[in-house]
Order: structure tokens, then sequence, then C-alpha cells
């Protein structure tokens, strides 16, 4: 009978809570940067359309960027190519 000489089982069990809490921000951190939480495949460019530096949408951003055209006719123009030839990403910028 040495059920009354038994202390318990100490402070050092809150570090396994701690381990499991650790393992879970891991695994949340890591899908969220591999886009599998946001429901795509990866930080690597996919099937769809990729707009390169030849692209219509760069050529417009960079006449944009030089004060070739004005914010009201970019966004005009962006529009159009939208419709053309669309965008990887979901509202953001080309």
């Amino acid at each position: 009978m040495n059920t009354l000489a038994y202390d318990g089982p100490g402070p050092w069990i809150l570090f396994f809570p701690l381990i499991w809490a650790a393992v879970v921000v891991g695994v949340v951190t890591t899908l969220r940067r591999t886009g599998v939480w946001r429901g795509r495949r990866g930080p690597w460019p996919g099937p769809g359309p990729t707009h390169g530096e030849q692209s219509p949408i760069a050529l417009l951003g960079r006449r944009f960027a030089a004060g070739e055209i004005d914010e009201d006719e970019y966004w005009r123009r962006l529009s159009v190519l939208d419709e053309q030839f669309g965008r990887t990403g979901k509202g953001g910028a080309a």
C-alpha cells in the first residue's frame, strides 16, 4: 500500500500538451504555406495561364508604373484584358 507516498504526475505533465500544440501549429503552418489550406496545390505555378514579362497584363502594368497611362485608363484596360486572359490569383495583382 504505497498509495499515500505517491505525489502524482508532477508539473512535467504539462509538457505533453505543449508538444501536441507545437505539432498542431506545425501542421497548420505547413498546410498554409504550401497552399493546401486555401485549396491550391502549392506555391509553384499550376497549369493555368501564367503572366510572363511580355504578357499584355505585364506590359500594361509597366506602362502604368512609367506614368504613360493614368489610373482610370489602367483599370479600364485591365478589366478588358482580365476577361480575355484571366488571372492566376483571386483578385490579386498580376
